[in-house]
């Protein structure tokens, strides 16, 4: 059992090394040395010199260790997502290793642990002997040395980059220099050991020297310290180990890549060109060391016969659990952690350089704290395995969603229906792919993706942020539509854009072209507005292209309106990472603040200390009163609009924008006040196809965006609750009054034109009698002037007849005074027999009655007597 306290022995075995160095030199260089440096040629002033000008203070750093990406479980726990390591190490403390371990190590490697100040002077002098003759590269160092030793190469190690073209070659310098050297050197590097080690054993308990000892040590290939080579080799705890797997461990530590046992071929080659070391031979090797172990702690008394008679019998069993690293580990969240992983490998706050970064990543030990949330990616990767094929022969077809927090910019969810396969094998299998659909270049080497008619949200929003009405009224018909300005320069279009279904569009307002997503209508209100300020909204929400160039556009001498041409700018043929778009809905859900997509909630260092995190923000882009009249536009999306088939319907308010491109891509956008989902599903790359004639499980596959949104933000709401929009801002959503121009006597082809032009709606009514010509505009409803927007004008073309007026009633009067009545009335008089003071008996036509103007209304009078 390790010892808490030293023996006097041991102090005064300490005190030699502490104030004795010199004395140590000299004893060694006349004592045990002098045939040693006679055949190096080195005297033995020489020897002392070199021991004391060596350098004698050592502090072991930190060892390299696992860095370790940790999710949000099911139980709203964290648990470790993916691992990435050049050396598999889990440090350990003192009381978590066995005390049958550190009984088998000290017996067979260092009995006197213990009690020697941390050289051994007798075992140490012969191996300078044997160093300088070449005979044998056995150490004889004491634990302490040993423990100097492996800091010795790990600090050598940590200076050599994986990124280095020299690296493996470097790598195995740094073990072959520290353990086989020879000659005048091995005297040197021996008595750099004994200095280092002296001095360790005064600035450490031995305790701690040997838990850093077995903390640091390798146990064959990748395998580092005790704690991974019980996993390992295993399947255990370095707590639980038997009295025989103990033995065994510790017997690996003096050769590791000679005494490893995870190799059924064997372990290493002997001087013939036999493999040995094999499953066929029982791991022999192994078995035979770890016997010699047991022996050693048998002869010491640790243990008893039976234990070491039951032990030794048995054979050597090997349980390997791999401990499989990288992103493959983590299962359908291995794009999630990719582009953690890429965060990692270009973010400043992990290191300057590339090398550095990569080093940080696989050496520097670093508990990272992802914002993944199981309980939302979970219902997602259910839904894209139930609704998406992980490929469809001969196309290229991909799905990926993801769901972020909108009022902080963490990434909870991302979803993708291919299998991950990082590596650059050319062959890989159908649905394999290392790409992050979800992110751009720089965070998973994608180019994003065409996100269609979700684009035409910026539109929306440029229009408000110009002071327009949702409730305006524009002339949203199909035709080509010529006349729009580009950064303050006219553009002429000649590009004929049509509308989903072939649909003929027509005169409305915003909103109707919003939850419908009229193309026709969305293009009129661009040739209202500058397309690069369209644009340049969008890149203040957040979004630029999937290859990382502006999505404001890459103007050329021979395209100076690159990126912002109407069709581009206005129905979304830009390629852009789903995880920007969902940024962008979200900040409009967020009253106006975008906020940056983050992946790392937190991250501490090897030290226990939280670290810096790559800079992210909030920060407000819109005004509030812009983004929440944005949002009651887009609500129309969610609820009877296109978006409908997406909506969970379970009590939240959402935001929302489908999208299509070329028949081959589709998407959906969809936020909470709390998180917003983007999910697309569709070409990748190649020749377009018609996705909605490709079927999965019974389903056409232009609904998977669909179904896999509405199980991402189902969960999202589930957890992450969302509230009511703010009201719109009542400027923004007025009833516009227009100038409606006078078209009577104009054709009704001329009438209509000219008031839908003004952005009227037109229906045409009834002929009426009118003294209008045939066929012209006798009568508008209502009537020339200031009339709200969207007003529905009643053009009434003429039958070309005057219309007939009412007869009056003249009957009982004076035939003067009747006559002047039907005259001024519009109609001739016939009286024959009725003279001025006649009274009127009768008329015809009769009162009240209809007749032409100009028709004779004969009257028949009584003569007044005498």
């Amino acid at each position: 059992m390790p010892q808490t306290k030293r023996t006097v022995k041991g102090v005064l075995g300490g005190l030699l090394g502490l104030v004795g160095l010199s004395a140590v030199a000299g004893v060694l260089a006349t004592a045990a040395v002098t045939p040693a440096i006679a055949i190096a040629g080195v005297t033995g002033s020489q020897a002392l010199s070199i021991f004391e000008d060596l350098p004698d203070s050592l502090t072991p750093g930190t060892p390299m260790e696992p860095t370790i990406f940790y999710a949000t479980g099911d139980n709203g726990k964290p648990f470790q997502l993916a691992k990435f390591y050049e050396q598999n190490r889990v440090p350990v403390t003192f009381d978590q290793v066995s005390p049958l371990l550190y009984d088998a190590l000290l017996s067979s490697e260092d009995k006197s642990f213990y009690e020697h100040g941390g050289i051994n002077l007798g075992s140490t002098a012969s191996a300078l002997l044997d160093y300088v003759k070449g005979t044998s590269s056995r150490g004889a160092s004491t634990i302490s040395q040993q423990f100097v030793k492996n800091v010795l190469i790990q600090e050598c190690e940590q200076e050599t980059s994986p990124s280095d073209p020299d690296y493996s070659e470097k790598l195995n310098a740094c073990w072959t220099d520290a353990t086989q050297a020879s000659g005048a050197e091995g005297i040197e590097r021996k008595l750099q050991e004994m200095r280092y080690a002296i001095q360790i054993e005064k600035d450490y308990s031995k305790n701690d020297i040997l838990l850093g000892y077995l903390n640091v040590a390798n146990f064959g290939g990748q395998t580092y310290g005790i704690e991974a080579a019980s996993n390992y080799y295993f399947g255990t705890t370095a707590k639980k180990l038997t009295l025989d797997q103990a033995a065994t461990l510790a017997g690996i530590v003096q050769n590791p890549n000679r005494f490893r046992f995870d190799k059924k071929k064997g372990s290493w080659t002997d001087s013939t060109g036999k493999v040995r070391n094999t499953e066929e031979d029982g791991y022999a090797d192994t078995k035979l060391r770890r016997n010699y172990v047991l022996d050693r702690m048998l002869a010491d008394g640790k243990i008893t016969e039976k234990q070491h008679e039951d032990a030794t019998a048995l054979p050597i069993t090997p349980n390997i659990k791999p401990s499989t690293q990288g992103c493959q580990a983590a299962g359908d969240q291995a794009y999630f952690c990719q582009y953690v992983k890429e965060v990692i490998e270009n973010d400043e706050a992990f290191g300057s350089s590339d090398a550095e970064r990569a080093d940080t990543l696989r050496r520097g030990g670093l508990s990272v704290y992802t914002s993944l949330d199981m309980r939302v990616q979970r219902p997602g990767n259910e839904a894209i395995d139930f609704y998406a094929p992980v490929y469809l022969e001969g196309k290229s077809f991909g799905a990926t969603g993801v769901t972020v927090e909108a009022d902080t910019g963490r990434i909870i969810a991302m979803v993708q229906n291919t299998k991950f396969n990082e590596t650059d094998r050319a062959n890989k299998a159908k649905g394999e792919t290392g790409l992050v659909y979800a992110a751009d270049k720089a965070h998973g080497n994608s180019i994003g993706v065409p996100g269609g008619s979700t684009y035409k949200m910026f539109t929306l929003v440029e229009w408000l942020k110009q002071g327009h009405s949702v409730n305006e009224v524009l002339d949203g018909r199909t035709r080509i539509f010529k006349e729009f300005t580009v950064c303050g320069q006219p553009f002429t279009n000649s590009e004929l854009v049509k509308n989903f279904g072939n649909n003929r569009g027509r005169v409305s307002n915003v909103m109707d072209f919003t939850r419908t997503s009229l193309n026709t209508g969305f293009l009129a209100m661009a040739q209202q507005l500058d397309l690069c300020e369209i644009n340049k909204t969008a890149a203040s929400m957040g979004v630029h292209l999937g290859n990382l160039a502006p999505v404001t556009g890459t103007p050329t001498d021979s395209e100076p309106y690159k990126g912002n041409y109407p069709y581009e700018t206005t129905l979304g043929s830009k390629y852009i990472a789903p995880i920007q778009m969902a940024g962008a809905y979200a900040t409009v859900a967020n009253k106006g603040i975008y906020c940056t997509p983050r992946a790392i909630d937190k991250v501490i260092g090897p030290d226990g200390k939280e670290m810096t995190l790559p800079d992210s923000s909030c920060k407000q882009v819109l005004s509030p009163e812009v983004a929440a009249t944005a949002a009651y536009a887009l609500q129309g999306v969610m609820n009877g609009g296109t978006g409908g088939p997406a909506n969970p319907y379970d009590g939240t308010p959402l935001i929302g924008k489908t999208g299509t491109h070329q028949n081959a891509g589709t998407a959906m956008a969809m936020s909470s006040t709390k998180a917003a989902t983007f999910v697309y599903a569709g070409k990748m790359d190649g020749k377009d196809y018609y996705l909605n004639r490709e079927y999965f499980n019974g389903r056409p596959l232009n609904t998977v965006r669909y179904n896999v949104s509405k199980a991402l933000q189902r969960a999202a709401d589930r957890l992450y609750p969302g509230s009511r929009f703010p009201e719109p801002d009542r400027n923004l959503i007025r009833r516009v009054l227009k100038d409606l121009p006078d078209v009577v006597g104009k054709s009704v082809e001329e009438a209509t034109s000219i008031v839908e032009g003004a952005g009227f709606s037109v229906q045409v009514g009834d002929p009426v009698d009118s003294t209008v010509g045939a066929g012209l505009i006798a009568a508008q409803t209502p009537g020339a002037g200031q009339v709200p927007s969207g007003t529905t004008v009643t053009l009434s073309p003429s039958t070309g007849k005057a219309p007939e007026k009412t007869v009056p009633n003249v009957t009982g009067a004076k035939f003067n005074q009747a006559r002047k009545a039907l005259q001024d009335a519009g109609f001739d008089v016939s009286g024959d027999g009725c003279n001025g003071g006649a009274t009127v008996t009768g008329q015809d036509p009769g009162a009240e009655s209809k007749a032409q103007p100009g028709a004779t209304v004969t009257l028949t009078c009584q003569q007044e007597d005498d």
